[in-house]
């Protein structure tokens, strides 16, 4: 980063330009620099890389603003619409990464193929311009002039001016006119001293507007996903965002969700005879180059070590993207005879892919954590036991865990796991984005690693043979997946199984006197009695905490352990004492407006029934909703309306990998225009290309005579396609 940094700051020096620099932690949205940035006067640019159907390529220079796109193609003249960009094209256009487009990474456009656009607002302004010197670890404030003479006199790029438009706001519907105004009331003075009722305003340049709190959220999934996305896990303090991009905290909130999730699956594979074990962390480069098949999948995103403190190491080490080639040597010296087999291990560990893509909290970051099982048996019909039976058991994760509905089944070579014989897969569904997204994958490696890492066995007859391998993981994108499926506008929405906290208790004070002493003695009483609740409803094994907090209203608390997405409320006020009952809502009826009255006589099994049905109907809705997305089709026309419904198309299919990679072409063509941008980075809403998710399982009847759906030659199965994180 201090050399990118160095490249854009010395070619400023040299032409005279004077700037500051600033810097801080990676950020990768506009919201995220804005905070980076604090109180560095000046315009905060937007710096987008875009390109049309025909490929040019329009390098935008905006404030931060929602850019209408449809306003700025035309003003373009762009063939269709305005596209983002993957990484590898920012990376071989202006030699930066995601998140750090600025008009300064134009040093490495050597061919002029890019156009930069200047938002006419950013000369006007007479304000300096805050933007990123090839990297999003620093911020570079500079004026708008001595931008045009870097542009000019190191780049050759002359620039277009262009007044970039905002999104426009939704305007009532009308046929006649405005609509008619109600008349309004006479307002009574207001008595001094007094605030007025209702929500409170604030002055701002001599305009009243509402306050605004950052509890809860700023926008609805249907508006944003990928700003709601990262705004739930950050403000249910599932995570906290690292000054290495793609590297995250995670906070107890989520670590436990995790810790849940691996106390289930811990003790169901010790069942099956599996043991935990450690390998270290790194690899040598010899070892990770023993197979290359499989290496070859892995080799962008292999992070190196090659410096101990000031000396450079004699030969580089790889930090582990995966286990094989650690393992699989100290196997060989394992296992001797048949007598050593089944063997079966599990490690419980962190891995390392620098990938180059988006990074997204949980989904796609660079170190996650996850569980690697490694199991060799003496035949195949053993191993491919074991695949199925771990794949069931990642199934039961998702469904009876995180209530997410999944398809099991087979991924097709082109998507299988490198180096393996085959691939099964978990695979899930969000619904808000129109993605699936791999869940897991359990995987029958066949023979190929041990014939690469010498592991044989003598069996009963005392002859050498080659045993079979499997291999299965499980990471904490589970996380991710569980908040993108089940949240809403509110925040996170927790399955009781899984949820740190099962209940939240609410202490609800009565209201007010001028007794202070007597309102004291009250409020304490209820306390007290919140506390009997919680000790009887830990009694009952539930998870239960109480927020007797003294510093916000109970209105706040609401919020609060919403956004954090606790299953079941309970409140109870002094309504509640007379009635010996306490008020229970439950985390997924909120919008239904359900308050459940109930008595305090066995009120742990009351409420843990409460949390059971929950769980069953948090997982019904989730399945009916999933069921409503797969759909059956049989020709391209059809294809391309399911998925750019947002939807996911079971096709039949011819089984070849040319077939494969002629949908994934045709449907990006298909539907290119659907993508918007943000800064330097796609979003996550839709982008143009299908690809295999799986052949099910759960097969429907194949007639004679079927056709693929993009060859017309006879399909071998049916094939579930879609849009794919």
């Amino acid at each position: 980063m201090a050399e990118l940094i160095s490249q854009a700051t010395d070619v400023l020096k040299e032409l005279g330009i004077d700037f500051t620099l600033h810097e801080h932690a990676a950020v990768m949205t506009c919201a995220e620099h804005k905070a980076a940035a604090g109180d560095i006067p000046g315009i905060l640019t937007k710096n987008m890389l875009v390109k049309d159907k025909a490929k040019k390529y329009f390098l935008v220079v905006t404030s931060d603003k929602k850019v209408d796109f449809n306003a700025l193609r035309k003003t373009l003249k762009a063939k269709k619409s305005l596209r983002g960009t993957d990484v590898d094209t920012l990376k071989q256009l202006l030699g930066v990464g995601a998140g750090s487009v600025t008009p300064l990474g134009l040093l490495n456009d050597k061919d002029k193929k890019v156009t930069i656009i200047l938002d006419t607002e950013l000369k006007t302004s007479g304000q300096p311009i805050l933007i990123h010197p090839l990297t999003n670890t620093a911020t570079i404030s500079l004026s708008f002039d001595s931008l045009m003479v870097f542009l000019e006199k190191k780049t050759g790029h002359a620039p277009d001016h262009v007044k970039v438009m905002d999104v426009p706001s939704p305007q009532p519907k009308s046929t006649n006119g405005p609509p008619p105004q109600k008349p309004q009331k006479p307002q009574k003075p207001q008595k001094k001293g007094k605030a007025p009722k209702g929500k409170q305003k604030k002055s701002v340049g001599g305009k009243n507007v509402k306050k605004q709190t950052k509890l809860g959220l700023e926008v609805t999934r249907s508006e944003d996903f990928a700003t709601w996305y990262s705004q739930v896990v950050t403000r249910a303090e599932m995570i906290e965002y690292y000054d290495i991009s793609g590297c995250y905290i995670l906070r107890p909130w989520s670590f436990e969700i995790w810790e849940h999730i691996k106390a289930f699956f811990d003790a169901e594979i010790k069942k099956m005879g599996v043991k935990n074990a450690y390998f270290p962390l790194f690899v040598s480069e010899d070892k990770l180059n023993r197979e290359k098949d499989h290496v070859e999948g892995f080799a962008p995103e292999v992070a190196w070590v090659t410096r101990s403190g000031k000396s450079e190491l004699a030969k580089p080490i790889a930090v582990r993207p995966t286990s094989e080639t650690i393992m699989y040597p100290a196997y060989a010296k394992w296992i001797q005879n048949y007598r050593d087999l089944p063997f079966k291990l599990n490690q419980w560990s962190n891995v390392v892919r620098w990938e180059f893509s988006c990074p997204t909290p949980f989904i796609r970051s660079r170190e996650f954590l996850w569980q690697e099982g490694h199991s060799v048996f003496a035949t195949r019909e053993e191993a491919e036991v074991e695949v199925l039976d771990i794949l069931e058991l990642y199934s039961r994760v998702y469904e009876d865990l995180l209530c997410i509905p999944v398809i099991k089944g087979k991924k097709t070579e082109k998507e299988k796991f490198a180096g393996g014989l085959y691939t099964t897969t978990v695979e899930a569904f969000v619904p808000a984005t129109g993605r699936a997204i791999q869940g897991a994958t359990s995987h029958c490696l066949g023979q190929n690693f041990a014939k690469m890492f010498d592991i044989t066995f003598q069996d009963e007859t005392n002859q050498k043979r080659i045993p079979w391998q499997t291999s299965w993981g499980l990471t904490t994108r589970t996380i991710g997946v569980l908040v993108m499926v089940h949240g809403d506008d509110k925040g996170l929405v927790l399955p009781p199984r899984v949820a740190p906290v099962q209940v939240i208790i609410i202490p609800i004070p009565p209201p007010n006197k001028k007794d202070d002493s007597e309102w004291t003695k009250k409020r304490d009483e209820i306390v007290k009695h919140c506390k009997k609740v919680e000790e009887e409803l830990t009694q009952a094994g539930l998870r239960v905490q109480t927020d007797d907090s003294d510093n916000n209203t109970p209105s706040w608390k609401y919020n609060h352990w919403e956004l954090k997405g606790v299953p079941v409320r309970v409140e109870l006020g002094p309504r509640d004492l007379v009635k010996d009952q306490v008020t229970a809502v439950r985390r997924d009826q909120l919008n239904e407006k359900k308050k459940h009255s109930l008595s305090r006589k066995d009120l742990g099994a009351q409420i843990s029934k409460l949390l059971i049905d929950m769980q069953a109907d948090m997982f019904r809705k989730a399945t009916e909703h999933r069921d409503t997305l797969v759909q059956k089709v049989s020709t391209w026309e059809e294809f391309m309306k399911v998925l750019d419904a947002g939807k996911f198309p079971l096709a039949p299919w011819c089984g070849t990998k040319e077939s494969e990679e002629k949908i994934k072409f045709l449907s990006a063509e298909a539907s290119g225009g659907d993508e918007e941008v943000a800064e330097g980075e796609t979003t996550m809403k839709l982008s143009g290309a299908a690809k295999s998710l799986c052949l099910p399982f759960d097969q429907p009847d194949l007639p004679s005579g079927t056709k693929c759906v993009i060859t017309g030659k006879p399909a071998i199965a049916w094939c579930l396609f879609g849009r794919s994180y």
